[in-house]
């Protein structure tokens, strides 16, 4: 008897182990993180343009969201910024005393809706973890026993985009510097991860088709968040949602914030960027003119992404009436020109200082924004120009050649804003392969060497793309101050200018140039600011080297051209 209970005992507990092995693999492998369809990304990317709502009781304080709150951020991210200036005991209680009375939800679509944008995206919890929403998971919420106004902000919000078929969309916040079990110890952040996944599937459960996600991470890893259970959950709950790159995973799109990303089409991204300074309402905060809103849109859509462009609404509700006037300027302009700006693509001409490109089928609009040009110089495409028109007004010269193509603006068709060119092509402008513009730099193509490469990736971001005539790459250092940019012409060449283009404008402060002659650095310019391109004359030198000194910087400096001319033969 014994003996045979041995023998069953033998197999079976086999089995166990086996499957308890398969278990433990199966665990140590990470499941497969669900993505977005191509068809809808596409349809995403057509709208091109949306509104972003920073919102909560901070706007009693007219302080930052989020990281004005004085008190310990734990998580990755947190300690970036100076702790905040409202006492935490103050902070955690604005929210008894927050009564937006004025808030009127199909105020705000309309408001969206005459800014010619396309879809919202509302704060539906920062890392604060206030929630704008009815939340069963915590008593700190908009629908509290002691909020005096009590009502779920996010559903009427969210009920008049869906009333007046506008695209509804979320932000939320995974840090939570409020909630006692956010990344407080490893079993404690296990809860934490629970309340997160719960709460999100309320916010994409309660309120509608939701076509959004707009995630705040702060730079956390998959594991903080368990991101690949989440972010299949969303898709379960709203099929075709679009989840962003905040969760530490790629997921669908990128996300620069306060800035314009550089061109990229090969994968969707959407620039997030304030009205303002502030994210929150601030009184009196710095707004925007007309000319930098349109000139944002513009770079943005030129470098085929899309702008999430942010209000932060006042403590009564409303969003602040200025804001509204420049926003419904935005529209009115989109109004005339919006057909440069939705449903297009970037390119095909890379961005330069001079400006932008767009194009759909086979119309490309060329938007100059440097009010001081008069004249514009593209590369050769693979397709001919059967006519042009200038948009915003006038008239202009278009000569197409082998070797490039020349826009001559007459003096009526020149604004400050955006001159926008159409030009009409004989085929697909996705099929234009614009070539490369040479230059008469006598750099090009020479040895070049830098300080520094961005993160040593020399085959993407090296000294030799300054000199290669083409703006669309560039040589990034990895340092602010005291980078340099060294040209060795291998002969002895008469040089007497320069002309320098520096991506995300701004960061460099103060540069020097010199020339080696005779064995000997010679300084020939000191300057200050470089901006987005910037030509410098000087006496002519001969001179067999030369060197950018960068001396003083915001950020690490980044180049796309470097060219050096020649003095001209007399």
């Amino acid at each position: 008897m014994k003996r045979r209970c041995f023998l069953l005992y033998g197999p079976l507990f086999a089995l166990i182990c086996s499957m308890a092995a398969g278990t433990a693999r199966a665990a140590d492998v990470k499941p497969e993180i669900s993505k977005a369809s191509a068809e809808d990304i596409e349809a995403w990317r057509k709208l091109k343009f949306g509104l972003f709502i920073h919102w909560g009781p901070v706007s009693l304080e007219g302080t930052e969201i989020g990281w004005s709150r004085r008190g310990a951020r734990r998580g990755r991210g947190a300690d970036f910024l100076p702790t905040g200036g409202v006492p935490v005991d103050v902070y955690d209680n604005l929210y008894k005393t927050f009564n937006p009375t004025k808030f009127d939800p199909d105020e705000w679509v309309q408001i969206a809706k005459d800014a010619g944008m396309k879809y919202m995206v509302l704060t539906t919890k920062h890392h604060d973890g206030f929630c704008m929403f009815d939340s069963a998971l915590t008593d700190y919420k908009i629908t509290s026993p002691e909020s005096p106004y009590g009502r779920d902000i996010v559903k009427q919000l969210s009920d008049a985009c869906h009333k007046a078929d506008f695209i509804w969309g979320v932000y939320y916040s995974q840090p939570d510097w409020h909630h006692p079990d956010y990344h407080n110890g490893p079993e404690r952040h296990k809860k934490y991860i629970e309340y997160l996944h719960g709460q999100v599937r309320e916010v994409l459960t309660n309120y509608g088709k939701t076509r959004m996600l707009f995630f705040d991470g702060l730079g956390g890893k998959s594991d903080d968040w368990d991101a690949p259970r989440l972010i299949n959950m969303c898709r379960e709950l709203q099929p075709g949602i679009l989840v962003n790159n905040r969760a530490g995973v790629s997921a669908d799109y990128d996300t620069p914030e306060q800035r314009i990303g550089g061109m990229q089409i090969d994968r969707p991204w959407e620039t997030c960027m304030t009205i303002g300074r502030q994210w929150a309402w601030k009184p009196n905060d710095d707004m925007k003119s007309f000319k930098q809103c349109i000139q944002t849109l513009v770079r943005v859509v030129g470098g085929d992404g899309s702008l999430l462009f942010n209000v932060g609404p006042m403590p009564d509700g409303r969003i602040e009436p200025r804001q509204v006037e420049r926003l419904r300027e935005m529209g009115e302009w989109l109004a005339k020109y919006g057909e440069s700006i939705y449903d297009t693509r970037g390119g095909p001409f890379r961005t330069s200082p001079w400006g932008v490109a767009t194009y759909r089928d086979n119309i490309v609009y060329l938007h100059i924004l440097d009010a001081g040009r008069s004249a514009i110089t593209l590369p050769p495409i693979e397709k001919k120009i059967v006519s042009s028109k200038v948009l915003t007004g006038g008239s202009a010269t278009v000569e197409q050649t082998d070797e490039s193509i020349t826009i001559t603006l007459d003096q009526n068709a020149r604004n400050d804003v955006d001159v926008i060119v159409m030009l009409t092509l004989d085929g697909p402008a996705a099929e234009a392969n614009p070539g490369t513009l040479a230059s008469d730099s006598v750099a090009a193509g020479k040895k070049a060497t830098a300080s520094s490469v961005f993160r040593k990736q020399v085959r993407a971001y090296g000294p030799q793309f300054a000199v290669d005539d083409d703006p669309a790459t560039r040589w990034a250092s990895d340092q602010k101050d005291n980078q340099w940019l060294e040209v060795d012409f291998g002969e002895s060449v008469v040089v007497a200018g320069v002309l320098i283009q520096e991506a995300y404008g701004q960061r460099v402060r103060r540069f020097t140039i010199d020339v080696k002659a005779d064995g000997q650095w010679k300084t020939v310019h000191e300057g200050g600011k470089i901006g987005e391109e910037l030509r410098v004359d000087f006496a002519p030198i001969t001179a067999q080297a030369i060197r950018l000194n960068l001396h003083e910087a915001t950020e690490a400096p980044t180049l796309p051209e470097f060219q050096v001319f020649a003095a001209k033969k007399k």
